[in-house]
């Protein structure tokens, strides 16, 4: 199912706060600065209110946060929500037995890890995650979470770089929410 925003209005406030910053971290790159919406107590919490919203209407158990921005709004929205958050984290952060998933990068390989008692078969799991560009990341984490099998995987961004396919990749097999839609 292909959802762009749930909100006109909020999308319309992200696109007139976020701040972009261009040429980091690297020369050609615009830098979507999510401090920006942070930093605004009303906008931030609009986000998270647009958040719990998709969580009720879905019946999520547990919502996922991707290391590291991710945490920011996932962990708000579990605590409004009142479901467990789920970090998924880079290698060597999570003490204990996890699950592993390596990727690709533009310039490498990298891994994410989540607890393997985490998640279980009748959970219903949002992924959320500041931005998404190229996808990697997410698609990482959508088949580090299909190790437990749990009943649905969907997926919010705040900021979706459309021009990156990034989201088009996701949505071949899961829901994609994004708050806001821009180029990368």
């Amino acid at each position: 199912m292909y959802i762009t925003y749930m909100n006109k209005f909020l999308s319309s406030q992200i696109s007139k706060s976020i701040r972009i910053v261009k040429d980091f971290p690297k020369k050609g790159i615009l830098f979507q600065d999510i401090t920006a919406l942070t930093d605004d107590q009303l906008i931030f919490k609009n986000i998270v209110l647009e958040i719990n919203q998709y969580i009720t209407n879905n019946n999520i158990s547990k919502i996922i946060g991707i290391e590291a921005r991710g945490f920011i709004f996932a962990a708000a929205a579990a605590y409004a929500s009142n479901i467990p958050f789920v970090p998924i984290r880079k290698k060597n952060k999570l003490p204990g037995k996890t699950y592993k998933q390596k990727y690709s990068l533009e310039y490498g390989q990298d891994e994410i890890h989540i607890h393997q008692n985490s998640i279980n078969k009748s959970d219903r799991v949002l992924i959320v995650d500041d931005l998404i560009a190229t996808g990697g990341t997410a698609i990482a984490s959508s088949k580090l979470l299909s190790k437990f099998k749990p009943k649905n995987i969907s997926f919010l961004m705040i900021i979706d770089l459309v021009n990156l396919k990034g989201s088009a990749k996701i949505r071949k097999n899961y829901e994609l929410v994004s708050l806001y839609e821009t180029q990368g």
